[in-house]
């Protein structure tokens, strides 16, 4: 019975052994583990300091400049806006003042071509002031001698 104990304590050695060196490999990978996490996440920072902070710097200043242009749009747009209503109610108030003007025009035109013709036709029709009559009409002429 001796030797099967003997076999039986040296495997339990044995096996004891293989625990301690698997718990020492362990802490070697967990170590090796956290080294390599903290090699990568200094790498990440350097290039985040490097590479991604001029980037923002840069699309900052260029999100500053189109917010500025944006600015000067907007008045520009204001300006000319305001300048073609402006130009549009100097347009439609010379409109009207043309329109006048043309309207007085033709209407005098009317009245001396009215006034021809009245002539015209008073002188064609025999009705007219002649001068025997006195420059009387002819139908109280007759009348006014008789007074």
């Amino acid at each position: 019975m001796d030797a099967n104990l003997g076999t039986t304590n040296v495997m339990l050695g044995i096996m004891a052994a293989v625990s301690v060196l698997e718990a020492l490999v362990l802490l070697g990978i967990a170590a090796a583990g956290f080294l390599i996490y903290r090699r990568v996440m200094q790498v990440v920072s350097d290039l985040e300091v490097r590479q991604v902070a001029p980037l923002r710097a840069k699309v900052e200043a260029i999100l500053a400049d189109v917010k500025t242009v944006t600015s000067r749009v907007n008045q520009q747009t204001e300006r000319v806006d305001n300048a073609i209503s402006g130009t549009m109610g100097r347009v439609d108030e010379t409109a009207e003042r043309v329109k006048h003007s043309v309207r007085d025009k033709v209407n005098q035109a009317t009245g001396v071509v009215r006034g021809v013709r009245a002539i015209v036709a008073s002188v064609l029709s025999g009705h007219g002031n002649g001068p025997g009559n006195g420059g009387r009409p002819a139908s109280t002429a007759g009348a006014g001698s008789r007074v």
